[in-house]
């Protein structure tokens, strides 16, 4: 029609198209989807090479025993590191890039609107997120399933898992990764949109995983840990317990909801307010606004730091009790079968646990030692004999323990089973969760 004014070519489907290409024609996704690809592959083979195996780890001293162990160890090096590093990469120079080439008008004048192009880049990195998710995830199952086995996998209560059960938990808890990580996604968006800077959206998503992961150590209240998107990584945990709770999962992912729509709006509404038709003005880079940057940030984390005590007390001594008793009493007698002796189903051990933390208050993460009073039976006139097994225990914000004791009193860390073959000895390290809400 004459006169009607010049409409934008293409729309949504457009942009994501073109922004799709992008990213798949930059070197950064395609070194991502390479280490995602032989990244466990890699990890895999050098512990197949040697004997010992990452016991700090979640999971880490059954890399040798299971391949789902192993998936879950990869699982958890990447929440805390990986994949916060992998959002900034693949988001945090999205927008940033059109201020540094100068093609922000070129685009929304003869491409597509503000909203599709916005809606566009999102929908193109999150696909991309999304997809070297699912390829890492694939490649440490199969990894573990190639390399060391589809053998039963030790809940963190004690007990085996079918093989089946196993494939399908892990998963999901790869499953339950993907919303922190388009949380992390979003805050690179954010931080590439407001300060134009490729390289701080890169970089800035990882450095606010270190400010959380660093507050996550701090405080023994659970209101601040759990508001924390860092977090939610750690929320497959409870699957794993003979008695899975939900409660931190639904936390964690209602979490990194709120972050992905508080980011994500107000990277569109800066969008949506930034004038493009002036002429373009350039300054001078200078000190006082990184400073004052970095001074607020500093204030910020002091702040969070002292809301780290704010809340009911999450773990407790008798919460702690009450979780690594049973998981004792199960790994003994999962020792007890591998050695070749018969084991009643259902059977119980006597146990008298005591908990304490050390040099604090008797609540909160860190540093406990629990000491099992173990009685067995025996003929006479004492009926029972008194075996003491102390642990040293190290709690985390999210419930998650680790147990160990020195080898005197459970032996070495690997053991002979009845057919003579090298096996875990399952009292030397014993790892559980416990419900911090």
């Amino acid at each position: 029609m004459a006169g009607a004014p010049a409409r934008p070519v293409g729309g949504v489907r457009a942009a994501y198209r073109t922004e799709r290409r992008k990213l798949a024609s930059q070197l950064a996704p395609r070194l991502l989807a390479l280490v995602c690809l032989l990244g466990p592959f890699a990890f895999a083979g050098v512990l197949k090479v040697q004997s010992g195996s990452p016991a700090d780890t979640l999971y880490g001293v059954w890399v040798h025993s299971s391949g789902f162990a192993l998936s879950l160890v990869v699982l958890s090096f990447s929440g805390a590191w990986g994949l916060p590093l992998m959002a900034g990469v693949l988001a945090g120079d999205l927008f940033a890039s059109e201020d540094r080439h100068g093609t922000w008008k070129t685009v929304l004048t003869r491409s597509c609107t503000r909203r599709h192009l916005f809606a566009g880049k999102l929908l193109a990195v999150t696909a991309f997120a999304l997809g070297l998710l699912t390829l890492l995830a694939l490649s440490s199952v199969a990894a573990g399933v190639l390399l060391v086995g589809v053998h039963p996998l030790v809940s963190l209560s004690g007990t085996l898992m079918s093989s089946g059960r196993s494939l399908v938990l892990v998963a999901v808890a790869w499953l339950a990764c993907a919303p922190p990580m388009l949380a992390f996604v979003s805050l690179a968006v954010l931080l590439s949109v407001t300060t134009r800077n490729g390289i701080v959206g890169v970089l800035g998503p990882a450095v606010v995983d270190l400010a959380m992961q660093l507050l996550a150590l701090v405080g023994s209240g659970v209101w601040l840990h759990s508001l924390l998107v860092a977090s939610a990584f750690d929320a497959w945990h409870p699957l794993f317990v003979s008695a899975p709770f939900f409660g931190p999962l639904v936390v964690g992912e209602l979490v990194s909801l709120i972050w992905i729509a508080v980011c994500l709006g107000a990277s569109w509404l800066h969008l949506r307010r930034r004038d493009f038709a002036g002429a373009t003005t350039s300054r001078r880079p200078g000190w006082v606004l990184p400073v004052r940057v970095a001074v607020a940030s500093a204030a910020l984390i002091a702040v969070l730091a002292l809301a780290g005590n704010w809340g009911p007390k999450g773990i407790t001594a008798t919460r702690l009790k009450a979780s690594i008793t049973p998981t004792f009493n199960n790994l003994t007698l999962l020792q007890q079968q591998q050695l070749g002796r018969e084991v009643p189903a259902g059977a119980k051990l006597n146990v008298l646990p005591s908990c304490s933390r050390r040099g604090s208050a008797p609540a909160g993460p860190g540093d406990w030692a629990c000491t099992l009073t173990v009685f067995i039976p025996q003929p006479g006139a004492v009926p029972f004999q008194q075996t003491p097994v102390t642990y040293d225990v190290t709690v985390q914000s999210n419930g998650c323990w680790k147990a160990q004791s020195p080898p005197s009193f459970v032996g070495q860390q690997t053991m002979r089973d009845a057919d003579g073959r090298q096996v875990v000895n399952p009292l030397f390290v014993m790892y559980g969760c416990l419900n911090t809400l």
